[in-house]
């Protein structure tokens, strides 16, 4: 057994949803793609009593809790949280914590992984399932929803994100997406999904984006996104305040796109904005030729990843370097 194991698990963005439930037979689905550059890294250790070193330490807490409980783990660990996706900005924070925690706890004490279960004892991808799948896998992620409750969405496509693609991620560092409690009040006070949204959404997943990943067609992919996100968008206005989220990243998202970015769109709740171009250096340049930006906007630029979760085995002195 290692001494301590540290978990690099990635944040994701999600594209839009194909469907949204009208019925409890009915099921969701989403689309989207795990990144590069932001990411949970949790290192885990056996120690004389709980402790818990970062953010998120009440969260961490309940959730080791829930896990030993289930797997029977005795004894007590020490948690150090080196880096965090930020919370509430559409990235998959809470997903990714949850699977980094048990992910490590498990390796420790070399129990086999097992990312969709513990997802779902944790409370974890009732709606998407791309969180889930990008730990064990990157790619572009399509799910269709959970077939029961209890269980984890079933994955029916993944794709491998092109490696010159890259994506320009827009944050409005003032903002929140809809979260928790209200975010369970927004689905509900929202009315049904139309079938005519969900068929148009779903026909440009199979028909447009999929295929136009294999044959690495920006153009085709990114007109997709924009109208997965109009659709999705137009939808959840109402409850989010517009198509954005936040004003500022929407201006900014329009600039960008006047300078030759692609796919503009919001990633889940928001307010997290993003748009793709075809390399490095097109990101860079199309960046560089918007000029200044609206007060509390930062861009990033990053990669797709096609990759999981990192799992590493430390030795005790290391790990408490």
């Amino acid at each position: 057994m290692s001494e301590s194991v540290t978990i690099n698990v990635p944040a994701r963005l999600h594209l839009g949803f194909l469907d949204i439930p009208r019925t409890n037979h009915d099921r969701f689905g989403s689309v989207g793609l795990p990144i590069q550059d932001i990411a949970t890294v949790v290192t885990i250790s056996r120690s004389t009593e709980t402790q818990v070193h970062g953010g998120e330490q009440g969260l961490v807490i309940r959730h080791l809790r829930t896990l030993c409980e289930h797997l029977g783990i005795k004894g007590q660990h020490r948690v150090t949280i080196q880096r965090a996706i930020p919370r509430h900005i559409g990235l998959g924070s809470g997903t990714q914590i949850a699977l980094a925690v048990s992910a490590a706890l498990r390796t420790l004490h070399a129990l086999p992984l097992d990312p969709p279960a513990d997802a779902v004892l944790l409370g974890r991808g009732s709606r998407s399932g791309i969180g889930i799948a990008a730990f064990k896998e990157g790619g572009v992620i399509v799910d269709a929803g959970a077939g029961q409750i209890g269980q984890a969405p079933t994955i029916i496509g993944r794709i491998p994100f092109p490696d010159d693609w890259h994506i320009i991620l827009v944050f409005d560092n003032a903002a929140h997406g809809i979260h928790g409690e209200a975010e369970v009040e927004a689905f509900r006070s929202l009315p049904p999904f139309p079938t005519a949204t969900s068929a148009t959404i779903c026909r440009h997943v199979l028909m447009q984006l999929m295929p136009a990943l294999l044959e690495e067609d920006l153009a085709s992919f990114a007109n997709a996104v924009e109208v997965i996100q109009t659709e999705i968008g137009t939808y959840f206005a109402p409850a989010q305040g517009g198509v954005f989220a936040s004003r500022h990243v929407e201006a900014t998202l329009h600039r960008l796109a006047v300078a030759g970015a692609l796919g503009i769109g919001q990633s889940s709740w928001g307010p997290t904005g993003f748009a793709f171009a075809g390399s490095l250096s097109e990101a860079e340049r199309i960046v560089g030729a918007i000029g200044a930006r609206s007060p509390g906007v930062t861009i990033q630029i990053v990669a797709g990843r096609n990759a999981g979760a990192e799992i590493s085995h430390n030795a005790l002195n290391l790990a408490r370097a």
